[in-house]
């Protein structure tokens, strides 16, 4: 079961994108979140010019996924889930890493990897998509179903990985 969607007026933009909503929240210009949402979240522009260049590198992302996206956001996290996360972001545009791959490559368990992506906070920025389970799609944002598996497909596909 996907969990709870948060308190959407949090948000400073929320994008409708082919899978869903998407959203994006800010503090002093400094991305701090994106989110997928559940596909009825309304639509929510962009109220700031920070917030609009960001949805559109995303857009343009979205229609070329081999589009380079120029937003570096401060990342928290554990030391393990920021190498986690370095290593998805060297996963090339339509090519996929299973969980064990990547334990292998940063020295944990697939389990951990998948906690890791799990607790992503900057989804398509740092491309968890892209990790899939050695006997097909896995979970993804801590979801084996529904609106957030149904996102992680669209996105291989649209990348032409899947």
């Amino acid at each position: 079961m996907p969990p709870s969607p948060p308190d959407l007026s949090s948000f400073s933009a929320i994008l409708q994108l082919p899978f869903g909503g998407f959203g994006l929240r800010f503090a002093d210009e400094q991305l701090t979140e994106l989110r997928f949402l559940p596909p009825e979240a309304p639509a929510v522009p962009p109220g700031t010019p920070h917030a609009r260049r960001v949805t559109e590198q995303i857009c343009a992302w979205l229609a070329a996924p081999d589009t380079a996206v120029n937003v570096l956001p401060t990342e928290h996290g554990t030391p393990f889930q920021r190498a986690v996360w370095k290593a998805i972001r060297a996963i090339p545009c339509g090519q996929t890493r299973t969980y064990g791959e990547l334990a292998r490559l940063v020295g944990g368990s697939p389990r951990a990897v998948g906690q890791a992506c799990g607790a992503n906070p900057f989804p398509l920025l740092t491309p968890c998509h892209r990790v899939v389970s050695r006997q097909g799609l896995g979970g993804f944002a801590n979801a084996t179903d529904g609106y957030l598996l149904a996102a992680k497909r669209w996105l291989l596909q649209n990348e032409g990985a899947i």
